[in-house]
């Protein structure tokens, strides 16, 4: 059972429970994307089960008319069993998602899996005509050049700063250097890209960046936040007329999830200690 103290950043251990919480944030305005919690199968059965229950909260999505839609991880779908495996399973939940207009995101992981993760997406992009979306890091060197090699293509990409310890000689590692760079990236794309634009930050500054560049371009965006992450703020940039998405995680598997959460940022874990004191 989740415990109360995990409850603001996983939304229960089932997909019923994800649906609860995804109905919940529709009606304030708020979409959801959903992802079941999972990583780095070693062995072809427990992806393939994960990429099964993916096709199931696709269904309930589509039954229930929400405005959410599903993220994936390459590691949780057979990229570590080879690039084969990972293509076949993701294939097979975009396809299914596609027939019902639910989307589809895939997260990006470490630097390692940039490339396979870069090139599925693509291919299944064009092949939908959108419909799939990608992350993409300020911290690596590489970006510019992969969203210059993105920008015609007819999906979405998710801009973050980047939360893998990535080495020196391929990543951003000073905080001003990656905020540079990921301002750098949202300037291209809200100039180049005709939409598509995925503000995937919580920081107020960034945000307010991508207002001005909407402002002067035109360009469609969303921001997208985690859930139990600035809440309120997810709200009021509802009230201001923006498309918010809650990145909302659940699954039996949230207690290192919960972990990473509680160890990011003095707020969460404040948070955590008052709901074990009770106060």
């Amino acid at each position: 059972m989740l415990p109360p103290i995990a409850s603001r950043f996983v939304a229960g251990e089932s997909p019923e429970s994800a649906i609860d919480h995804a109905r919940e944030l529709n009606q304030r305005n708020v979409s959801v994307i959903l992802n079941l919690l999972g990583e780095h199968y070693d062995e072809r059965e427990p992806a393939e089960a994960d990429a099964a229950a993916y096709r199931d909260l696709v269904d309930r999505i589509d039954e229930a008319g929400l405005s959410a839609c599903i993220s994936i991880k390459p590691s949780q779908l057979g990229l570590d069993l080879g690039g084969d495996a990972f293509r076949e399973l993701v294939t097979d939940i975009v396809d299914h998602a596609a027939a019902r207009d639910v989307f589809v995101w895939i997260d990006m992981e470490d630097h390692t899996t940039t490339d396979v993760t870069l090139d599925v997406y693509e291919d299944l992009a064009r092949k939908h005509d959108g419909g799939v979306g990608v992350c993409v890091q300020a911290n690596l060197e590489r970006t510019r050049e992969d969203i210059e090699r993105l920008a015609d293509v007819p999906g979405k990409v998710r801009f973050v700063k980047g939360a893998y310890d990535e080495p020196k000689s391929i990543a951003h590692k000073e905080k001003s250097r990656v905020d540079e760079a990921y301002r750098d990236l949202l300037a291209y794309a809200f100039e180049h890209f005709e939409g598509g634009i995925a503000v995937g930050s919580h920081d107020p500054a960034m945000i307010d960046y991508a207002t001005d560049l909407h402002d002067e371009y035109g360009t469609d965006f969303e921001i997208q936040m985690l859930m139990g992450v600035r809440e309120d703020a997810q709200y009021d940039l509802v009230d201001r007329g923006y498309e918010v998405w809650q990145y909302a995680p659940y699954g039996d598997k949230w207690f290192s999830y919960f972990y990473r959460r509680v160890r990011e940022r003095k707020e969460n874990l404040l948070f955590a200690l008052r709901a074990v004191l009770g106060r």
